[in-house]
This record gives C-alpha cells, structure tokens and sequence, in this order.
C-alpha cells in the first residue's frame, strides 16, 4: 500500500440494487470493513463509503416489474441493503446514494468540468452494448457476439452522444501505472491494464440520449450522464466533492478502491483518465479481487446459484461468515463458498481451537485460582512474549499489503500454539503435584494470549472479541479501545477476576450446513424417494435442531469406584479435555469393575443438565449399547483426544 497520511479512505463497488444483496456483495464489504477496523486500531482516523448504483436500466427494470416508480424502488432496496450491511457488522461511514442531491450536483459538475477544459465532444456512437454491465464493448473485446464478462449476447446501438477523449489521456494514465507500482493490485491486475493500455483507447460516451432515468448534462438536458460515469463520481461526492469541500480536501484521494475484478478497466483506465482531465489527483490504489463462486459454480440469480449472507449470518452468527468470507481464499484470488467447507472452517478454527482456548482457560483458572488472574513469577512468558510480537508484525504486514486472509492465518497460528502449550504443561497436573509458581506462569500465560487474540481478532470479528474480554473479567467494549499497544505482551492485569459464560463457539454439523443452504439462496441436491416402494413408518421423530441441542463427547475415565449403598452405581471421573473433571454417576456397576474402566476413552452426554443421584452430583450420561442382558459401552475404536466431538 501507498505511503499513510492521517486519515485513510477506503471505497466499494456501488451495487446495483436491481436484486437483494448476495454473499459476493458481502464478500467484498466484509473485506473493506475488516481493513478499516484495523487501520482504526493502529489508531489512524478512517472514512469507509459504500452506496447504491441507482440511475441504471437494470434498476429501472427492476422497478417496473415491481409496479414501482424508480425514487420509491430505490428507496426500498437502499433498507435492504443496509440492513445486510448492519447485520454483517459493515460499520461504513457513509451510504451515498447516486439519486442523493448531493451526488447529482456533484456529477454535473464534474462532468461540466471535463466539458470546460474541452474533453468532451458531440458524436455518434456504433458499436455493442452489454446490458448487464452496462457497458459499451469495443470490438476487440467481443467474443462471437458475447459479452466477455456476462458471456450474454450483445445489443447493436447507433445513438447520439457525447464522448470523453479517452485516447488523449493513454500515454499519462500509462506512465502513471508504470511509475506508481502500487496502483493497480494484485500484481495480474496491473499486468492486464498494461496490456489493454499499450493497445490503445478508444473515446467513449460520457452520455446516453432518450434515457427517462438519470442525471441529465447540464448543457444538454435532453441527455443523461452514462451509467459508469455517474457511478465513479460517487468516490468524489461521498467524502464532499461540490458540497463540503473541506471534507473533501481532508480525504481524497482515496487510499483503497476495492473493487471485483472484473471492472477494473473502470477503475483503472476511464476513472483515471476523468480525474487527470479534471485535474485531480489519483487513488493511491485500486485493488481488483477474485470473483467468490458458490459450489464451485459462478453466482447467478437467474440459476438460483446464490447464497444470502444475512440468512448465514442470522442462522450460525454474524462472525462465523465474516471469518469464513476473510480466512477461506487468499484475497485477490478467486474463492469458493460452500456450505461443507463453511462448516469445517468453523469448527476447525472457531469451536476447536478459539472457543476451545477460552473455555479451558477460564475454566482453569476458576478451578485452580478461584478464578482470579494469578500474577505470574518474572520471566516465564515460554516464548509467547516474543511469539505474540511477531504475530503482532505479521498482522500489520498482511493488512497493509492488503493479504487480508493472512491476518486471521496468524493469529490461528498462536492460539494453536496456546492450545499445544496446554496440553504439553498439564496445569491440572501441575496442581496435583503443587508446583505452584509453574501453574501461576501457565495460567497467566493462556489468559493473556486470550487477551491479546481478542484484540487482534477485533478487525474480522465483531462479537467474539467482546466475549472474550468479558470472560476474561474486562470491560467488552475496551477490546476496540486499547488500540495497537493492545497487542503488545503484559497488558492483563494480576487480579482481574475471570467470569465464565456459554461457549464461544458451538460446532456445526456439515451436512445439516449443506441442508440448510439450502432454503439460504444456494441449491441443494435433493433426495428423491422412489414410487413404487413406500417409505416405512418412522415413528415418532424429533427435529435436526432439537437434535442439535445434544452435545455427545469423547471423555476418558480417570478414576472409577462404587458408590455407596446403590448395588448398581458407579461414580466415575473424566476429563473431556478442558482440564476441569466431570463427574458421572452411571448404573454400569453389574456390567464392568471400577479398576477397568480406568484409561478408558467413552462417549457422553456433555451437555445433560446435572441430577443428584443417591446424593451424589451426576453431570452427564454416558452413551451404552444393550443386547439383552448385556451392556456395552461405547466408545471410539481408536485414542482421540478427550474433548472430541461424536457426529
């Protein structure tokens, strides 16, 4: 990225609200949002703007199918896509809407500028016309009649217009790519714009004629200003350009245009080429990612091959999708929702190793300080004092060389490392022995990990990062105030008193993922029963999500003796690998001796609420198989680690 001045200003692609927005919109605002977040925790003033593309052809179409003038259309699906945006924890500063008065005087102006200083002329147009992009297709770009982009075939238009001499400006926008390495990323991106641009340019229209929705041209009303320069201008009218030129001075040039890439010639070589004419500076960086397909195929409504990111959020929380949008595909790279990989995500980093840290953690420090932080003796930091250092450098150098997925990467790095360092010390065998001063080191260290992923999560997660520090005993809202120094070792405070809650994560079941996507926007292959063999009666049946709220696990026996007074009854005790012993009273004592079942690895009910029996506390059942008299117990067929869920 380009040099930092005070504030940064970072922009989206204006959407078309001609259809709901879809996780290829959110995939892109999500991006941005977690950019921002970060720049706001390196402590530099930021300004996020996202709108609505609303003078287009599509949009009007869109209305009159809806028996809606286009004002009132509009105005409807800016809520819709507001509302997505809140939901997903968008946290922009300005939704500019191209029907906003503030942005028409701004287009006319810019437009009348370029007419001033003579950049612009009358003309006839001929040539192709995509009418889903919006755009005029030169004949180099056509393929048999297609659009390259939309692969739909071409309108052929003749129309009067006024055109942008484009070509004038070839050589400068050229040079400017050339001499500023960072403008046009990644790397593929800058390389097609070179080529495109050595190949020449052609003047384009500024204007289309007998068009009813639009910002008409000031010196022709009977005109209006073309779709795709209308819409640029709203990255000069968003921060105040012809309304507040104070504020416009104060952010532009813009620091990032994020854009998908397949209109980076827009962003690239006409916006450019309008801003030299203009005689305003450049962005420092327009940066064109990869398209997000959905099941491995392109998204497209038409097909019903798309998924609605509010729904994903709503179902399994707003920070499962954010992270699995941010961690899943290297940025600039084209990526690939589906449900199955959403769920694996989660679980693997999420519930098993986030939401798995925090639980133990807590927990241990309830179980063996009362839960209260312990101060740890002088220099027993393990390595995670410089470990989190260097996390630290790896997130600044992936934010700011915009690899957003690998942010994320490292901060999973040293919370895997914090789970490994658990179970490598063992407290709860530190406890056993009383080694104390080790168990004050180990303890420490786990929480303040915690702490210092909760602050380096804050750009890509918004709810979790609060949970943590709650549980850690610290004021949730901090966890965005404490800024950089925040992720600097030793900044948990001896004495907090931990408060353990729900945990952070509960894991998902991959198949019921892929089902629910299902009525989520995206297709899903159905089942369909034969007709000429009726189904059996299943009997009374339960629904997957009261299946769900069962919670069985993988717990391995430490310790088993009878209880007293019952013939039947086992008192059995079990780690499922968080540290802290579970109890279970089992009527087993017929089928198995205490001094057997010591080692042994079983699957339980971890989530049962608990019952006193024979005035002993039960917390959990354990899973048995029954043939006829017989009982058996399962369990895995090989070691997994206690803890493990059973699916």
């Amino acid at each position: 990225m380009p040099e930092q001045r005070e504030d940064f200003y970072v922009t989206v692609a204006i959407d078309y609200p001609n259809g709901d927005p879809h996780v290829g919109h959110a995939y892109e605002k999500v991006a941005a949002d977690a950019l921002v977040r970060f720049q706001r925790l390196r402590g530099r003033p930021t300004f996020y703007l996202m709108g609505n593309d609303e003078h287009s052809q599509n949009v009007l179409r869109a209305a009159k199918q809806r028996g809606q003038d286009p004002e009132g259309y509009c105005a409807d699906m800016a809520g819709v896509f507001r509302e997505a945006w809140d939901v997903l924890g968008v946290g922009y500063d300005r939704f500019m809407r191209t029907n906003d008065p503030r942005h028409i005087a701004a287009v006319q102006r810019l437009v009348q500028e370029l007419h001033d200083r003579g950049h612009v002329y009358a003309g006839t147009y001929h040539g192709w016309y995509c009418v889903s992009c919006e755009a005029f297709i030169t004949d180099k770009e056509v393929n048999d009649g297609l659009c390259p982009v939309h692969h739909r075939p071409l309108e052929r238009v003749e129309e009067a217009n006024w055109f942008f001499r484009l070509s004038s400006f070839r050589d400068a926008v050229l040079e400017h790519v050339r001499r500023h390495p960072d403008f046009i990323q990644p790397e593929a991106r800058r390389h097609e714009v070179e080529s495109l641009l050595r190949s020449g340019l052609e003047d384009v229209s500024i204007s289309r004629a007998k068009t009813e929705w639009g910002v008409p041209l000031p010196w022709d009303p009977d005109q209006v200003v073309y779709v795709w320069f209308d819409a640029l201008t709203t990255y000069l009218s968003g921060v105040g350009y012809g309304w507040d030129e104070a504020a416009f001075r104060r952010h532009w040039p813009a620091d990032v245009h994020l854009i998908g890439k397949d209109i980076t010639r827009f962003h690239c070589v006409i916006w450019p080429a309008m801003l030299l004419a203009a005689g305003l500076p450049l962005p420092r960086t327009v940066y064109g990612h990869g398209f997000l397909n959905v099941r491995g195929e392109k998204l497209s409504k038409t097909t019903g091959n798309t998924v609605d990111p509010v729904a994903f959020a709503r179902r399994y929380g707003v920070d499962a999708i954010r992270y699995y949008l941010l961690a899943e595909t290297p940025f600039g790279q084209d990526g690939n929702f589906a449900p199955e990989s959403f769920a694996k995500r989660y679980n693997s980093d999420l519930a098993n190793d986030l939401g798995n840290l925090l639980s133990r953690g807590v927990a241990m420090l309830e179980r063996f300080r009362e839960g209260i932080v312990p101060q740890p003796p002088a220099d027993s930091d393990d390595g995670f004092r410089e470990a989190a250092a260097t996390t630290r450098d790896q997130l600044a150098g992936a934010m700011e060389g915009l690899r957003l997925h690998e942010g994320p990467a490292a901060l999973l790095s040293l919370c895997a490392r914090a789970n490994r360092y658990v179970d490598r010390q063992a407290p709860w065998e530190l406890a056993r022995r009383g080694e104390s001063e080790r168990l004050d080191a180990v303890l420490y260290n786990v929480a303040e990990v915690l702490r210092i992923l909760a602050v380096g999560m804050s750009p890509f997660l918004v709810q979790a990062p609060e949970e943590i520090f709650r549980q850690l005993g610290l004021d949730p809202g901090a966890v965005r105030d404490v800024g950089w120094a925040g992720m600097e070792w030793g900044g948990l405070g001896p004495g907090t008193r931990v408060c353990r809650g729900a945990p952070l994560f509960g894991r998902l079941d991959p198949e019921a993922v892929a089902q629910d996507a299902g009525s989520f926007g995206g297709h899903t292959p159905t089942a369909v029963p034969s007709a000429s063999t009726p189904a059996p009666d299943p009997g009374p049946t339960i629904s997957l999500e009261e299946f769900r709220r069962t919670e069985l696990r993988v717990a391995t026996i430490q310790a088993a003796e009878r209880v007293a007074g019952a013939d039947r009854l086992l008192r059995l005790q079990l780690t499922l690998g968080d540290g802290t012993p579970r109890q279970i009273v089992s009527g087993i004592a017929a089928h198995y001796r205490p001094e057997d079942l010591v080692g042994r690895q079983v699957v339980v009910v971890a989530n049962l609420e608990p019952a006193t029996i024979r005035g002993v506390r039960s917390e959990g059942m354990l899973l048995a198989a029954k043939s006829g008299k017989d009982l058996r117990l399962l369990g895995p067929d090989g070691p997994v680690e206690p803890g493990a869920e059973v699916r």
